[in-house]
Formats: C-alpha cells, sequence, structure tokens
C-alpha cells in the first residue's frame, strides 16, 4: 500500500515535521510504502484566482499527482488560533483547484476522491492541537476523501521525542500507530472493492 504523508509546516523544528517523520516510520514497519513530502520542497504561491489564470503552477501539478497516485494519506497538522494552518490550507485549495482545460486536472476534487485520510497534530499544548483536526475533517469530507474516525493529537509535544526523533512513550507510539493501521486498513479495503 502507497502512503502519503506530509506536516502542514515548513517550520525546521516543527513538531509536526517531525510527527509526520514518527509515523512514516511506523507505516513502514506496518509494510507500507511511504512517500514523506516536504510542503517546503514546492513551490506554490498564495493561492490568488488572477495569477492561476495565468497559468496553474508546475509545482501544483506536481502535488495533485502525487496526492492522486497514493490511495492512502497522513496529514499532521499544527493548530494556530485553534485551527489548521494558513500554509495547509493554501496548499488544498491549490490542489482542489481545477485546471481549466486539462483533461487530467479539469476535475477540481479528482486528487482527493476516495483517498483515506488520517489525522495527527503536535502542540506543546495539553490539546495536543486537538481543534486543527475538528476543522480539517470537514474541509476533507467536502473534497470527497474518507476522514478516518480514529485521530490522534500529540499533546506536550516539546517533551515526546528523543534526539533521534522517536516517540519516547509507549502509549503516543500506540495513538500514532492506531490511525496508520486503520487508514491501511481502511484504504485496502476500498482499493479490493473498486477491484471488484
Amino acid at each position: 500500500m502507497n502512503i502519503l504523508i506530509f506536516a502542514g509546516s515548513t517550520r525546521q523544528q516543527s513538531f509536526n515535521r517531525q510527527l509526520a517523520t514518527a509515523a512514516s516510520r511506523i507505516a513502514r514497519a506496518a509494510g507500507a510504502t511511504v512517500t514523506l513530502l516536504e510542503l517546503a520542497s514546492l513551490d506554490i504561491p498564495l493561492y490568488n484566482a488572477d495569477l492561476e489564470a495565468q497559468g496553474t503552477p508546475p509545482d501544483v501539478i506536481r502535488l495533485k499527482e502525487l496526492m492522486h497516485a497514493h490511495p492512502a494519506w497522513i496529514i499532521c497538522s499544527p493548530e494556530y488560533n485553534g485551527s489548521y494552518t494558513a500554509l495547509l490550507k493554501n496548499t488544498l485549495d491549490w490542489a482542489s483547484s481545477p485546471v481549466k482545460g486539462d483533461p487530467t486536472w479539469a476535475q477540481g476534487t479528482k486528487a482527493f476522491e476516495g483517498k483515506v485520510v488520517g489525522l495527527l497534530s503536535a502542540s506543546p499544548g495539553a490539546l495536543g492541537g486537538l481543534r486543527s483536526l475538528s476543522h480539517l475533517t470537514p474541509l476533507l469530507l467536502t473534497l470527497q476523501s474518507w476522514v478516518t474516525p480514529r485521530q490522534y493529537a500529540l499533546a506536550h509535544a516539546g517533551q515526546a521525542f528523543d534526539t533521534e526523533g522517536q516517540l519516547q512513550v509507549p502509549a503516543q507510539r500506540q495513538g500514532v500507530q492506531a490511525v496508520v493501521d486503520q487508514v491501511l486498513w481502511a484504504s485496502q479495503r476500498f482499493n479490493d472493492q473498486n477491484a471488484l
């Protein structure tokens, strides 16, 4: 099973980028083929319809292709002001914007439809960024993705990782593992059904 994992942050010491890396290790150990995407590697401007009218940026097409190629995703969402980040919103807005006249990407939701998405978050606070996930879920549902019921918010993230980026507490690893397992389980069944 191919799974795409990314964080809604580009900050060097981002807890959510660390969480994405930890989730990647867990998914690989479960037998998945993982693509760990760093949003900083994509040159995606602030969404503007006038800019888009001049041509969809090449890295937006690359993002759409990556998303479409992976039946399963995990998104690690930071929490800013009780919601997800502007970076994550901008990324999803571009990825869901139709490319006029393009036979492949004329439908905006193509990269999202039927994808099984697991949500994680990490925060120094006691709630672990949980409120960002409650806002991100309906956005993904609107885009026709399947969001897994099991989610995990890593609280007190400043003390959660060891020097090698591993989660130190077994209960934390189990929380991430449960989301990874549910994403892979559901995605496999959706793919099996589609193959019938």
